[in-house]
């Protein structure tokens, strides 16, 4: 048994320690944003946070976060009141197909919550390993840096 916080719920999960954490939020919590992209920690679809960290939940064994803070998208914001960092990419049409989306936000919430005003450099060096097939790279730095003006307020 393994006893998780994420999005501020705790949780006890039967699963062995080596199980990726990417597998327990998705078929065991049933939380979907955090996506199996390639499975090696290499494209970002499955970021999450863990601490306020960005980390590849794909690699990342659930055994690392016994104890740990995570957080998945759906615990970012809501619907009726979305996080800045949502409503940026809402704002800039953002995402096209929406598949690397929560990792993308994830990651760029991280970056936010350690670098309020990121110039468009640390953007870029921050979301470097993400992919996005769609090409929408400038507007999601357009998204980042419309929220990080939205936070600062």
């Amino acid at each position: 048994m393994i006893s998780l916080v994420v999005n501020g719920k705790k949780h006890v999960v039967e699963a062995s320690p080596d199980t990726p954490l990417l597998y327990v939020l998705r078929n065991d919590l049933g939380l979907n944003s955090p996506k199996f992209g390639c499975g090696l920690g290499q494209c970002g679809a499955c970021t999450v946070l863990m601490d306020g960290r960005a980390i590849l939940s794909c690699v990342t064994p659930v055994a690392q976060a016994e104890g740990r803070k995570i957080m998945t998208l759906e615990g970012l914001g809501t619907v009726e009141k979305p996080h800045p960092l949502q409503r940026a990419f809402i704002e800039e049409q953002a995402a096209q197909c929406g598949f690397c989306a929560s990792g993308m936000i994830m990651r760029s919430k991280a970056l936010l919550d350690g670098t309020p005003n990121p110039t468009e450099r640390e953007i870029r060096q921050a979301l470097a390993p993400h992919l996005c097939r769609c090409g929408t790279h400038n507007g999601i730095i357009r998204a980042v840096r419309r929220a990080a003006q939205e936070v600062k307020r």
